[in-house]
This record gives C-alpha cells, sequence and structure tokens, in this order.
C-alpha cells in the first residue's frame, strides 16, 4: 500500500482527500519509482477542476512531476534499480509511488538535489521547447519572458541565460524582479505600471521584443503585442491569469509577427523530446540552471500548497517531500 492524494467525485482542491491505494503495478516499457519530491504545476488545478486537455476517469491521483529512487524496472530497459530519475507523468505523482514511461524518464546525476530534480521535467522543458523550437532564441535576441519568478518564466531566464540573449523579466513585485535577476534577466519592468510596454521598448531603443514568452496571458498577453519587433514571436505558454488573451490581428499585421503556441506531447514529440531532454542532462551537468524551490509545505499540506499557486503566491516551484 501506499499514501496518495485523490482527486474524487468533487472537483477541485475540495475534492482532494489524502488515502491508502496499492502500489502500481510494474508493466512493460515502465519504471516504478519510489517518489522522494513532487513538484506542482498549474495544470495540477485544471486537471483536478476537469478542464485540461488530459481528463481521468475519477477518482484518480493528482501530480504530473516528480523525482525518486528506481524501485523495479522493465528489464529491457537501460537503467539501474537504485538510479534517481525525473520524470513528467500523466498523472500519479502525488504519491509514494508511480509508473514512469521510460521515454519520459531523465537521468539525475547522484549528488544533484533531489528537490530541485522535482522541478526540472515540465518547466525546463517547455522553457527549451519555446525557446528552441518554436522560436529558435540566440544571443542576438532580446527575449521578454512575463511572469519571471514563476515556474516556467524562471526556466526561461535561465535558458536564456545560457544562450547569451539579452533578457527583460516582468513580473508583479520588486521582490519577483530581484529573483530573475538573479537568475540572469539583464533588465526588469513591473508589468503592474499601467504603461510597462512602453517600459520594454524604452529598455530596446524603440526597437522592442524580438521574441515574448507568455503564461500569463489575459491584459499581459493583449499589451504584449505592443512592444513585439518586427518580425516578433509572442510564445503563449499559458493562462495564469486565469483569462485567455484576445490579440488584435492588426498588430500582428503591422510587425509581420506572429503569435506561436508552446505545446509538446511525449506521444507526438519523440525525436524533438529526445534531443531536448539530453541538452536538459547537458544543462544540469554543466550547472547552468539552478532551479528555485519553495519549500515551505509538507505532503499532507498539498490543498493548501495548490491554493498558493492558484493565487499565484509562490515564486518558483512548489515541491513536496514524500
Amino acid at each position: 500500500m501506499m499514501k496518495c492524494w485523490v482527486s474524487n467525485q468533487k472537483l477541485g482542491i475540495g475534492g482532494l482527500s489524502l488515502q491508502e491505494k496499492p502500489r502500481p503495478v510494474l508493466k512493460k516499457g515502465h519504471i516504478l519509482v519510489k517518489v522522494s519530491h513532487s513538484a506542482l504545476n498549474f495544470s495540477d488545478l485544471l486537471m483536478i477542476n476537469d478542464k485540461y486537455q488530459i481528463c481521468p476517469a475519477r477518482p484518480f491521483i493528482p501530480g504530473q512531476e516528480i523525482v525518486g529512487i528506481i524501485e523495479d524496472i522493465d528489464p529491457s530497459l537501460d537503467y539501474e534499480i537504485g538510479e534517481m530519475i525525473a520524470s513528467k507523468v500523466l498523472w500519479g505523482g502525488f504519491a509514494e509511488f508511480v509508473l514512469v514511461r521510460a521515454d519520459m524518464a531523465i537521468k539525475v546525476p547522484k549528488k544533484y538535489p533531489p528537490p530541485q530534480a522535482a522541478a526540472l521535467p515540465i518547466s525546463y522543458t517547455t522553457a527549451l521547447i519555446a525557446l528552441n523550437y518554436c522560436s529558435a532564441l540566440s544571443k542576438k535576441d532580446t527575449v521578454l519572458i512575463h511572469a519571471a519568478a514563476g515556474g516556467v518564466g524562471l526556466a526561461s531566464v535561465e535558458v536564456a541565460q545560457s544562450k547569451g540573449a539579452n533578457i527583460i523579466a516582468s513580473a508583479s513585485s520588486s521582490l519577483r524582479l530581484e529573483v530573475a535577476k538573479k537568475h540572469g534577466a539583464n533588465h526588469v519592468v513591473n508589468y503592474s505600471n499601467k504603461n510597462w510596454f512602453d517600459e520594454v521598448n524604452e529598455i530596446t531603443n524603440g526597437k522592442g521584443a524580438d521574441i515574448i514568452l507568455d503564461p500569463v496571458g489575459g491584459d499581459i498577453g493583449e499589451h504584449s503585442l505592443r512592444c513585439l519587433a518586427m518580425d516578433g514571436k509572442l510564445l503563449i505558454v499559458g493562462f495564469a491569469s486565469g483569462k485567455m488573451q484576445k490579440l488584435a490581428p492588426h498588430r500582428l499585421l503591422l510587425k509581420r509577427a506572429s503569435a506561436v503556441g508552446v505545446y509538446w506531447n511525449h506521444d507526438e514529440d519523440k525525436d524533438l523530446l529526445r534531443g531536448t531532454t539530453k541538452e536538459l542532462e547537458n544543462l544540469i551537468l554543466t550547472k547552468q540552471i539552478n532551479p528555485l524551490i519553495d519549500k515551505r509545505f509538507e505532503f499532507n499540506e498539498l490543498p493548501t500548497a495548490l491554493s498558493e499557486l492558484n493565487d499565484r503566491k509562490v515564486i518558483g516551484k512548489i515541491v513536496l517531500p514524500i
């Protein structure tokens, strides 16, 4: 048996309960992992409210990002019992044990801190795909990263720094902006200010940002087109504001710009993700990334932690020990 959080028939955080369930049974192509830490994502909130693109049959165990030690393994796979891996899982991560698909596993160096490893599979993979595949960021580019102290935002700042780009970080408070600067941002803008987009244009001498990465949506996404450079790209990563942006097509037209959705899937993007995982493992080994972890909560405080995430009170990633 194992401890786990279950999303029951009632939707949302109020429908979660801590239960005991049978451990998963090993199957072909999978790895049984004894979970050390689980990380939280906005997609967890969507999933427990039946608003995510994946809707498991209820009741189910939520949680999509874990790190742990291999307990058992399909012998045909190139892993060993006792190795540490981090991984995305479709669901089931808020539990003491979880089955991991081999193609989703990320090898973690022995001395790498497990809480930080738990923050890698989703946020950093998203950042790499956004800035490599969806936009081909280079050192000649200026990139504006919204919500730059959040999980995906801070990961994107570090990935952009590894590529030598000029980074403008935006966030809603001076504390969050200071965190972004410590992780590699060259300039900062508080998007709580009414005309924050004018500040971006001033920083870029009127040119605007070549690439804008937006996990926020809503008004922030809409106003981003006011500071997008000619031939620029707006990368739509998510809607943490709870509101989808309504983009003015004439602003895209007049700048010959494009809005690009950032999405990846292990079933459809195997080759892309294989290369991305190798790059991520290299960034870990060369110490070019340093995930910021919020350690305020224990495993039995998952509902409170999710509430903090929902209210956008988190800097970096919440990671729960199990």
